[in-house]
């Protein structure tokens, strides 16, 4: 009869030794984890503030040129009276032309609300891809306009 007393006595000294021992570990565990989510979200928010920084930068570099592109058209639209005649409503065509896809692509710019990193990274690269070929038009009516002037 002693030595079940003992046996139950040493089960429910382990018994509870194992449970209190589970408690503490768990208790670690959801610290550890609860540390782990906080630096990930920590490194979330700074993600998000990279991505929208990254995104002003683009807006302000990109408006910069646009307005650039603007004072170029002033200077074309003053050159205009030294054209000549017969020349003169071709490049006020092409002038006007140039001016209205400068203007489409302030407003594409301005307008512009990206959600997720793919899709800013695919609307940057048209962007760019249209502000290229915006200036190569410039660039040709200028060059183009050489003689004439």
């Amino acid at each position: 009869m002693k030595y079940k007393i003992i046996a139950l006595f040493t089960f429910i000294i382990v018994s509870a030794m194992t449970i209190i021992t589970s408690c503490d570990s768990s208790t670690y565990k959801v610290q550890e984890v609860s540390e782990d989510v906080t630096g990930a979200e920590d490194k979330l928010l700074e993600a998000e503030i990279e991505y929208k920084l990254e995104i002003q930068k683009f807006k302000e570099e990109y408006q910069l040129k646009i307005d650039e592109n603007y004072t170029f058209i002033d200077q074309l639209n003053a050159r205009i009276h030294k054209e000549k005649k017969d020349t003169r409503a071709e490049f006020m065509a092409k002038i006007a032309d140039l001016e209205q896809r400068n203007s489409d692509l302030r407003v594409k710019l301005n307008n512009c609300r990206i959600i997720g990193k793919e899709n800013w990274e695919t609307f940057k690269a048209a962007f760019k891809i249209d502000m290229i070929k915006l200036n190569d038009s410039f660039n040709e009516l200028n060059v183009g306009n050489v003689d004439n002037v």
